[in-house]
């Protein structure tokens, strides 16, 4: 199961590196999918990412204060509304869209009820 973790966790890494790039695409969700699966199954890997300059404070961050910036915050939501309402207009199904609504709802609801960051320690300089 460890090498399948690893190789997941690349993955996820290279979601995250799309998201560095690409201004819709979320980064911190995948950063955290890819601390976790290294977390189980390479911890040198996981140290690695832990030292990274540009991903280790996102993974810092989630384990002190389990909480999401600002920024991340609106990239992900938006980028669950951008996906979610290509998907709507895609299908042609009334009760599919409702189903796709339903479940573009989840993770917005997740998203908004976790602690903002930047409320939390607001003396901290965040990027």
């Amino acid at each position: 199961m460890k090498p399948f973790l690893v190789i997941l966790g690349f993955f996820f890494l290279a979601l995250a590196l799309l998201g560095v790039i690409l201004p819709l695409m979320p980064t911190t969700c995948f950063v955290l999918a890819a601390a976790a699966c290294f977390g189980k199954s390479s911890e040198r890997f996981y140290q690695w990412l832990l030292a990274s300059r540009v991903f280790g404070p996102m993974i810092r961050d989630w384990q002190a204060t389990r909480s999401m910036p600002r920024r991340a915050k609106r990239v992900a939501i938006t980028s669950i509304l951008c996906a979610g309402t290509v998907s709507l207009v895609l299908l042609e199904s009334g009760s599919l869209q409702l189903l796709v609504l339903a479940l573009l709802l989840v993770p917005i609801g997740i998203i908004l009820k976790l602690p903002t960051t930047e409320e939390l320690t607001p003396l901290r300089n965040h990027h």
